[in-house]
């Protein structure tokens, strides 16, 4: 009898194994969104709980508000970031683009003499420079971003739909999730309670750091006449983007006022990004923004190390591209507190 029911539990094991993989199969094309929506439904508990003490524990109400909260925080800027671009593009005179460029390469540069090592490279640079190559190659780079665009905003869709359903159904979830696991609920929630805090931290303190970056380019970019709320806006969504980041922003400003208002404005323009935003914000202010959301805002200070964070959103944003920044930190995370509760 026994041997007849060892033999169902490995029968019925492999059963249930297969149909994993198929279910897998299945939803192939949605499992990034399934995982991103789940992993930011786990950032933001801590809007749901505001939003269910505001609507008096009422589900529906407080799953609503939490979801026009994180719609404003996601969808208006890169709506309005969107609408931006593509009003200017659609007045933009290749002309007027070949001009600059044009006045770029015979553009005489008058430096100091302490600086006057650096004029043979500059000038070797600038004469280097197909305009038919870039004009060809930015346009091409405009068309691809904008397809990506409306495939992020499909994604951001299906995100947004999933994370209203686990927030919706959260206690039903979690319920469920304590009576299947192979661990013992004490173990589990001590798991959930270790990722939810991380990804909280990683959740807050991506948005402060975009719209920390976004400010202080935004003021640079007022201070020359340009839209700052449009730069600052498109730099903190580039400052995402793993290696080129704000290079994207800042470097096609700066050509523009080499040839339109010369090298000085030019130099200032990426020194300050170079300096002030990528290297003190990024690299100084960005670890010390997780460890006071973490300590203070949360009031729960997350165990693992802040600058483990900080390296696991940079791995991920190198392994994973935009949405590496949830995936590293919750996968570093998962398996930190799976090891401290193994040890146990």
């Amino acid at each position: 009898m026994s041997e007849k029911l060892h033999t169902s539990k490995i029968f019925y094991s492999g059963f249930l194994l297969v149909l994993l993989v198929a279910l897998l199969y299945l939803f192939k094309s949605y499992l990034m969104a399934i995982a991103i929506g789940i992993l930011l439904a786990i950032s933001t508990l801590s809007i749901q709980n505001f939003s269910l003490r505001v609507c008096n524990n009422r589900n529906i109400l407080a799953t609503s508000l939490t979801m026009f909260i994180l719609l404003g925080v996601f969808c208006l800027p890169f709506f309005y970031l969107v609408i931006a671009v593509v009003k200017y593009i659609s007045n933009l005179d290749i002309n007027t683009i070949t001009s600059i460029f044009n006045q770029i390469k015979s553009y005489e540069l008058n430096l100091p003499k302490n600086l006057e090592f650096i004029k043979p490279k500059i000038e070797l640079f600038i004469a280097s420079l197909d305009i038919e190559n870039i004009i060809k190659k930015s346009l091409e780079f405009t068309s691809k971003s904008l397809s990506k665009g409306v495939d992020f905003a499909v994604d951001m869709s299906f995100i947004m739909i999933f994370i209203f359903f686990v927030h919706y159904y959260s206690r039903a979830l979690g319920k469920y999730v304590a009576s299947i696991a192979p661990i013992a609920t004490k173990e589990l929630k001590e798991i959930f309670s270790e990722v939810a805090n991380t990804m909280s931290v990683v959740f807050y303190s991506t948005i402060a750091n975009m719209v920390l970056q976004g400010m202080l380019f935004a003021f640079i970019a007022s201070f020359y006449g340009y839209n700052g709320v449009l730069f600052g806006v498109l730099f903190g969504f580039a400052s995402l983007i793993p290696i080129v980041g704000g290079a994207l922003v800042f470097v096609p400003l700066a050509l523009y006022e080499l040839s339109v208002n010369g090298w000085v404005n030019a130099l200032v323009i990426v020194v300050y990004t170079v300096v002030v935003v990528s290297t003190v914000a990024d690299n100084f202010i960005k670890p010390g923004i997780i460890k006071f959301i973490s300590s203070r805002l949360l009031g729960s200070q997350a165990k693992i190390n802040e600058l483990i964070i900080f390296f696991a959103m940079i791995a991920g944003l190198s392994s994973f591209g935009f949405w590496g920044i949830i995936l590293g930190p919750a996968i570093v995370t998962l398996f930190i507190a799976s090891i401290r509760v193994y040890a146990k």
